[in-house]
This record gives C-alpha cells, sequence and structure tokens, in this order.
C-alpha cells in the first residue's frame, strides 16, 4: 500500500470532505481516502502510488484546489 499526502483549499464543511472523498476514491486502485476540511489534509491510501496528477484531478473535479503536501 501506498500513501500520498495532499493539501486541499477551499473545503469549509463536512459535505466539502464528502464531495472529495467520492470523487477521489473513484480512482481505481485507491483503497481508503482521509480528508479533513479543518486542517485541508487529505490523505489518499492505494494498492500502489497514484499520479499526482489522478489526485489534483479528482479533487478539482469536486471543486477545490489541492497540491501534493
Amino acid at each position: 500500500m501506498a500513501a500520498q499526502e495532499y493539501q486541499v483549499t477551499g473545503m469549509t464543511c463536512g459535505h466539502c470532505e464528502m464531495s472529495v472523498r467520492e470523487e477521489v476514491g473513484e480512482i481505481p486502485g485507491v483503497t481508503d481516502v482521509q480528508v479533513s476540511h479543518q486542517t485541508g489534509r487529505l490523505v489518499v491510501t492505494a494498492e500502489s502510488p497514484l499520479e499526482d496528477t489522478a489526485v489534483i484531478g479528482a479533487v478539482e473535479e469536486a471543486g477545490y484546489t489541492a497540491v501534493p503536501a
């Protein structure tokens, strides 16, 4: 398993977290998604390392921005 961490901006509530969790969770190979609107922290666990562009794209699809932490 590989865990990768990102900083997400623009989240303000639990619904924001859910949106990010759902979009990132759809990436093939993702096994767990931990996200906090309070800290802006996103930790993605996958079967193998993911391309940052895939995770960032999924976060953008949810309406937020992300950068590798």
